[in-house]
Formats: structure tokens, C-alpha cells, sequence
């Protein structure tokens, strides 16, 4: 089987020849590939070069256009902090809608005129040209609350769900609709899957994440789902406590963070949701011997079972040995 073909078959119920190999590599592979992140960012060129060479490197089973989760926002004319080898900032001190009534004169931005969206879509195209049909090309966006704390500020937004609900609502439809069209533009120039990046939706709570997060994550992955993209819904951080609805949203993958055991997330979801991860990406993989890297994967392939996908709860950070990223993609082609 190509890299492609064992994803297709395992988010489609089927049983590939071995364990799918999709780790979130970003500032490892601009290292990797002797790029700086400043550059990696900015141009689609040079992260598809570096996604094609640590895909090779390593055996990875797919390339993906993931970042910052500063494009979007970016192209909605909110302040970015650029660096010369880290991942661009969001300026929060001057959030782009710091004044609630700048909602209802925002425009919904054209995913292929905006220059950071448009350098996405052109990132998964040339991913897409160079992967042919042997790599699943992975597209992303930001979540509605990622997206909705990237313009208001997170503490603002967190105040916003008791004073102002409805202000909430309407930000998140607003990030919905525009997530869509980036997420089409994306699809149409490629991509496979498209990644939810909704890293916010872990410090909410629980009610709130119900209330607010859960039904708007459900219409972005239902509107993906229509698209015919494959899914993938990533939430950094401890989402023990969300796990059930997390399985529910529709998403295809769905990434557990290494504060969330993958036992708790198989119990709470189900033996068919697809799950993904969730090794500590610096004590159990950065720092970790061999040895304890593959003690790690074992036992979470016995919590997991079968429908697991190999990966960090996280990216994998910049100095991790390569020896235990390989290890990582010996024990998936190990494992049947």
C-alpha cells in the first residue's frame, strides 16, 4: 500500500497492511530540511520542499500545509509579529476586533487574493503535484474557537461567553463560513483531508464547550464531510473532559494531546472512531531513549487498538533525535 492508500483505508473502516504514520512535523521539518521558520511560513515553496523531505526521510505517510494559525487572521487585517525562526504571533494587545461592532463590517476574505490563505492553497497545490498519489496532502484551518480567540484575545473571548452570547454565536458562524471557503480552496487545489486546529477549545470547560464549540465545530466538519475531505480535528491540551463530544463531531481523526489518555478517548468514543497520537512529545519522544520510545507506542497501540493512527499528542519539537523518529516509523510498518 502507498501512504495514501493505508489512510484511505483506515478512516474507511478497512485494514491496512500496517499501522498509518502521520506526525504533525512543522519547525522539525524547516530543521530538518536546514529552512528558517520565517521562510517556511512565508513561502509555500519552501514548505513543501521541507514537507517532501522529511516525508522521504522518514517514511511518512503524508504532507501537510499546517504552519501558524496566524493566516486566516492575518488576511482579516489583524497586527502578526513575524520572527526570523519561530512561527509568527498573533498581536492580542491589538486584537482586530477588540470593539465587538467591527464584526458586522468585516468581510469574509477570498481565500486566493489574501496573501497568506492564497500561499496555503498554493502550498497544498505544489504538495499535491509533487505527492502524486502516494501521500495523503493535508490542508488545515483554525476551529471556531481558536479562530474566535486569533480576533477577539482569549481573555476577551473568554468574558465574552457569559457577557455577550450572542456575540459569540455570531463570531463563531462568521468563522465558519470563512474556514469553509478557505477549506474549499484548499480541497479544490488537492487537498485529501483537511485538519481542524481548534487548540482553544481545550481551556473552555466543559459547558461552555457544549454550549458553544461543539455545534459549530459540528457544522464546519459536516460542511468538509459535503466537500468529500477527509477530516481530521486536532485540540492541543487536556480535553478529558470532552472526549465524548469530540467523537461525535464527525471528524474522520481525531488527535488526542498527551494529557488525554488515548484509553480514556477509545472508552468515551467508541472502537470505530479513528484516534491519533498521544506520546509526550518532549518527555516521551525529544527526551526519551529508544527504549522508552517504543515502551511509549505500545502502550498506546494497547489502549488505542486497532483503529490508531502513529503520532506525537503534539508536533514534534525541534531536537528530537532523528533515530526516534524513525523508531516511530518502524514500529507502524511492525505493526499490522
Amino acid at each position: 500500500m502507498t501512504g495514501r492508500e493505508r489512510i484511505l483505508a483506515v478512516t474507511a473502516g478497512g485494514k491496512p497492511d500496517h499501522l498509518a504514520l502521520m506526525p504533525i512535523t512543522m519547525m522539525f521539518a524547516a530543521r530538518h530540511a536546514g529552512a528558517l521558520y520565517g521562510q517556511y511560513a512565508r513561502d509555500y515553496r519552501v514548505l513543501a520542499e521541507c514537507q517532501f523531505r522529511v516525508a522521504e526521510t522518514f517514511g511518512f505517510d503524508y504532507v501537510s500545509a499546517i504552519s501558524d494559525p496566524a493566516r486566516e487572521a492575518s488576511d482579516l487585517g489583524a497586527g502578526i509579529e513575524w520572527f526570523e525562526d519561530q512561527p509568527p504571533a498573533i498581536r492580542e494587545a491589538e486584537a482586530l476586533l477588540g470593539d465587538k461592532s467591527a464584526l458586522a463590517r468585516l468581510a469574509l476574505p477570498d481565500p486566493l487574493a489574501g496573501p497568506r490563505m492564497s500561499d496555503r492553497v498554493a502550498a497544498v497545490r505544489m504538495l499535491r503535484e509533487g505527492a502524486g498519489r502516494d501521500h495523503i496532502v493535508e490542508g488545515w484551518v483554525e476551529g471556531p474557537c481558536a479562530m474566535a480567540a486569533d480576533l477577539r484575545g482569549m481573555n476577551t473571548l473568554m468574558l465574552d461567553f457569559s457577557d455577550d452570547p450572542t456575540f459569540v454565536h455570531d463570531l463563531f458562524e462568521f468563522v465558519v463560513e470563512m474556514d469553509l471557503r478557505f477549506a474549499r480552496a484548499q480541497v479544490e487545489a488537492g487537498a485529501d483531508l483537511i485538519g481542524v486546529g481548534d487548540a482553544a477549545a481545550s481551556l473552555v470547560g466543559p459547558r461552555l464547550y457544549r454550549e458553544f464549540v461543539f455545534p459549530y465545530e459540528c457544522k464546519l466538519i459536516a460542511g468538509l464531510r459535503e466537500m468529500g475531505a477527509l477530516v481530521r480535528l486536532h485540540i492541543c491540551g487536556n480535553t478529558r473532559r470532552i472526549l465524548a463530544e469530540m467523537g461525535r463531531t464527525g471528524s474522520h481523526i481525531v488527535d488526542l494531546d498527551y494529557p488525554s489518555p488515548l484509553a480514556e478517548g477509545r472508552a468515551a468514543m467508541g472502537p470505530s472512531q479513528v484516534l491519533l497520537g498521544n506520546i509526550d512529545p518532549v518527555r516521551a519522544l525529544r527526551n526519551a531513549t529508544a527504549e522508552a520510545v517504543e515502551a511509549s507506542l505500545e502502550g498506546c497501540l494497547a489502549d488505542a487498538g486497532p483503529n490508531w493512527i502513529v503520532g506525537a499528542g503534539c508536533e514534534i519539537p525541534v531536537g528530537t533525535p532523528d533515530e526516534n523518529v524513525h523508531l516511530m516509523a518502524r514500529f507502524a510498518r511492525s505493526h499490522g
